[in-house]
């Protein structure tokens, strides 16, 4: 593993590791993207950085709130896409004569598209740049939700929504390289919280809007406006975004290089349990979001209108807690601390849950709160977990990180959605134990493979 970008692991959240670090406010992290940015510890690594002669060869990669819009609508994509249409799924059912499990295969395999397509467009900016991939995803990503929106039956939708999620996968992947490219300690969970804010209005607003587009047109509709968003984010990022990765600095390598380097991330013990973490974190994530739905509106009788109220409610944790970590917990306490503490608050929501649904009936009064202290968890797990593997990697390998990194997530999101489902029925106790399931898992992958001394290694 090439030399350190960032100080220790455990030291990544305790000071200002860049002087972009210390100005509180978002805009001045994001101006010093344009200039040389000093690391943040001793380094071996002889690839180019953000550096002078990066942005006198490539442009300059854009500053200010308009590149944390355009980014964090990119990132939003996933959510968008996944959040929009849920309020319509038992429509769905309806309209394409589908019993309700198969209906959730066109959440599964969206997800298995984004896990696919990052593995793609990962390498791809690595050898080609961050902009190009990005701008052929978006492209690709408009044009599958049109074939969503006229699909005249569910295999269609299905293939559609397959490859929605893989071209989609774009702004999710290359979202977190280009900060990589920028931003190192401190400054990259800040300005990966600034992104947050934006994309993390997605799932509160997603259902809501999801929800009252029902009102006035047909599950189509939903599709329509994930046409018209995929549209807008296309002109968006061809105007305001410039190239991060300078030409001296990609890798030049073919398919070759790329799994050489996935094989050498996957066999380095602490970016391996950091993707592990990750991924079963974002299990207990997608348990959610997929089965919500379902239960909500099957088992405790909710409306579609009450569910997006309710999905938008504990999302605002994620959301909050994502902004508290960047800016308050991650200057103030070690990586380490915060990512424990995460964890423990996930398996004790997913005990109270389980707790909650089996022993003690307590209806949705008992249902929604262990969910909302398990959602503002992750907004500090999530985070810590990606700066710190994405710390661990050189420049020219972070689109390929980000890649395992997110393939991991989206893969054990799709084995997990259809779960709270299984025996073609919503169950609340089944959507109860996929969350500490995947917490008590992700819990042992973080405690066993990234113990302080070989983080400590993986950095020297």
């Amino acid at each position: 593993m090439p030399g350190p970008t960032v100080g220790p692991a455990d030291a990544t959240s305790t000071s200002p590791a860049t002087p972009s670090a210390a100005p509180s406010d978002s805009a001045a992290d994001l101006s010093s993207a344009s200039s040389p940015e000093p690391s943040s510890g001793p380094s071996s690594d002889p690839s180019p950085g953000p550096s002078s002669g990066s942005e006198s060869s490539s442009g300059r990669a854009g500053t200010g709130r308009a590149v944390i819009a355009v980014l964090g609508g990119l990132t939003a994509l996933g959510p968008l896409t996944t959040d929009l249409y849920l309020p319509g799924l038992p429509a769905i059912a309806d309209d394409l004569v589908a019993e309700p499990a198969a209906v959730q295969l066109t959440l599964t395999f969206s997800m298995f598209g984004v896990a696919a397509g990052q593995l793609l467009f990962g390498p791809l900016s690595d050898r080609y740049g961050r902009r190009l991939p990005l701008l052929v995803g978006m492209v690709a990503y408009t044009l599958s939700s049109v074939v969503c929106v006229i699909a005249p039956n569910l295999s269609v939708l299905i293939v559609a929504r397959f490859i929605q999620g893989a071209a989609g996968s774009a702004g999710l992947v290359i979202g977190r390289a280009v900060a990589r490219d920028r931003f190192q300690g401190v400054a990259l969970l800040r300005f990966l919280a600034s992104i947050a804010l934006i994309s993390g209005l997605a799932p509160i607003l997603a259902p809501i809007i999801g929800a009252q587009l029902l009102r006035v047109t047909s599950w189509r509709g939903t599709f329509g406006a994930l046409t018209a968003l995929g549209l807008l984010l296309t002109l968006a990022a061809f105007g305001a975004l410039r190239e991060t990765l300078p030409s001296q600095g990609r890798n030049g390598g073919g398919v070759g290089s790329a799994l050489r380097t996935m094989g050498r991330l996957l066999r380095d013990l602490p970016f391996l349990g950091l993707a592990l973490t990750s991924s079963l974190a974002f299990g207990a994530l997608f348990g959610y979001i997929s089965g919500s739905s379902t239960v909500l509106q099957h088992v405790y009788q909710v409306s579609p209108q009450t569910y997006s109220l309710l999905f938008g409610l504990n999302s605002v944790a994620i959301v909050v807690m994502t902004q508290v970590n960047g800016r308050l917990l991650a200057p103030r306490y070690s990586a380490r601390a915060l990512m424990l503490g995460g964890l423990a608050t996930v398996v004790a929501a997913g005990v109270a849950l389980v707790l909650l649904t089996t022993v003690w009936d307590f209806g949705l009064a008992g249902f929604c709160p262990p969910l909302f202290v398990m959602m503002g968890s992750l907004g500090v797990l999530l985070p810590n977990t990606s700066a710190q593997a994405l710390s661990l990697v050189e420049p020219q390998a972070a689109g390929t990180a980000s890649a395992l990194l997110g393939t991991g997530n989206f893969l054990c999101g799709a084995v997990v959605a259809p779960l709270s489902s299984l025996g073609g029925r919503p169950s609340a106790v089944l959507l109860a134990l996929v969350v500490l399931g995947s917490g008590v898992l992700a819990t042992i992958a973080y405690v066993t493979m990234c113990r302080p001394a070989r983080m400590r290694a993986a950095m020297v």
